[in-house]
């Protein structure tokens, strides 16, 4: 279990498409630099999720998992396509104000990541994965990470288990 590191990572991993959208307004506002420093940060953001989604398929524990409930749980992607928008109604790219945009990320990112309120990662839903809540016979309800379409509660699925209560889909190696 990787825990709080793996909320940390896929917290900080989501807003890598918010940088695509801050790089093409500082491009258009001529701060190549800025956009290509954004545009890297991206990359590398999204670097750190496809190395955290191999490193939980080969070395996570594996267990059957079986849900008696299953609900999407990426019903939360309309706040983020809002935040990745919202550059786009900026007047000028050295209008945003960096110094309340960094703190605010960095606490939203350890509040995500010390707390139960992950559901949804753009990024990952742009790879194909999707977000279930899950609950399971004990009562306990699981956020589920897979890039199977579920649609009963009845298939048996083999995960491992990222956080507390976040499990992923490693079935197919």
């Amino acid at each position: 279990m990787l825990n709080w590191l793996a909320k940390l990572l896929l917290t900080s991993t989501a807003i890598a498409p918010v940088l695509l959208t801050y790089a093409w307004v500082a491009y258009q506002a001529g701060e190549s630099s800025q956009a290509l420093a954004l545009l890297v940060t991206c990359l590398i953001l999204i670097a750190i999720c496809i190395g955290m989604l191999r490193y939980a398929n080969r070395h996570l524990e594996r267990v059957a998992f079986s849900a008696i409930t299953v609900e999407a749980a990426d019903r939360e992607n309309m706040g983020f396509l809002l935040l990745y928008l919202l550059p786009l109604f900026t007047a000028q790219f050295t209008a945003l104000n960096w110094q309340v945009w960094v703190p605010a990320i960095a606490i939203f990112a350890a509040v995500v990541a010390t707390g139960y309120s992950y559901h949804f990662n753009p990024l990952l839903g742009l790879m194909g994965w999707h977000f279930y809540k899950v609950s399971t016979k004990e009562g306990v309800t699981y956020v589920l990470i897979t890039k199977k379409q579920l649609r009963n509660a009845t298939e048996t699925i083999e995960v491992g288990q990222l956080t507390e209560y976040i499990v992923i889909d490693v079935g197919n190696r």
